[in-house]
């Protein structure tokens, strides 16, 4: 296809499916990543895209995955994700292991595997989904939060090292966006609690919206590298100012 090749992680929902969904759309030849084969199966017979069943926690099944590959010009690192939103005096250190093992040592694993044929498309994109909580905290976050901000040194970090190189680093750090699954999982499948992160917020960002974003990113000419797009919904003028209609 004429854009090339990219590969998503995350892919089997929520921003991961939509952006797959986009860049299809766009003429790339994608390859959709996520631990769960039934979900990525639906997403291929929806869109035609490749897929590959991966966890990114697997440093060997990364490095398999990558030299399956002949070629890769775009990599979205959007497998991430929050647990738990307990205070630091009683913080569980396996949900921030396990953050920090997703959001942080999966994107370098996934970038580090992947660069050499980044550089060798001689137009690399590497995108890396973070959060607003990769800039503000707030009471409850200091795991995600932490996750999220050493995320965004890391993107920052890779675009001084890949200077002179044919590789842009662009870092998409979305506000509150309503997907099926992120407060679902965070509070341990309590939908009670998940619905109660959005409610009354008139119009948070959805999944589309985000996948739009980084099809607008990933279609700029050669020498355009947007180094941050930060994006909120309307109602959200702040991380800790947040419009709810009564």
């Amino acid at each position: 296809m004429g854009n090339g090749m990219a590969v998503v992680t995350g892919a089997s929902s929520g921003i991961g499916a939509a952006t797959v969904r986009r860049l299809v759309a766009e003429g790339f030849d994608v390859v959709a990543t996520a631990r769960r084969q039934d979900r990525l199966d639906a997403l291929a017979g929806e869109t035609g895209c490749r897929t590959s069943a991966l966890d990114l926690t697997d440093p060997a099944a990364v490095e398999a995955f990558a030299a399956s590959l002949t070629a890769c010009r775009v990599l979205v690192n959007n497998a991430g994700g929050a647990l738990g939103m307990s205070p630091i005096a009683t913080a569980n250190e396996d949900e921030w292991l396990r953050m920090y093992d997703v959001n942080v040592l999966g994107t370098l694993r996934m970038t580090r595997a992947l660069l050499p044929l980044l550089i060798g498309s001689d137009d690399g994109i590497v995108v890396n989904v973070t959060s607003t909580a990769a800039r503000w905290v707030y009471e409850g976050g200091g795991g995600y939060t932490a996750a999220k901000h050493a995320q965004q040194a890391v993107t920052e970090t890779l675009r001084l090292e890949l200077f002179g190189q044919p590789v842009r680093v662009t870092e998409i750090a979305p506000g509150m966006v309503k997907t099926e699954e992120f407060s679902l999982v965070r509070f341990g499948g309590d939908q009670e609690r998940a619905d109660a992160v959005y409610a009354g917020v008139p119009g948070p960002l959805t999944a589309e919206d985000i996948a739009d974003c980084i099809g607008w990113v990933v279609t700029r000419p050669w020498h355009v590298n947007i180094d941050t797009l930060l994006v909120r919904p309307r109602a959200q003028s702040a991380q800790h100012k947040l419009y709810r209609e009564s």
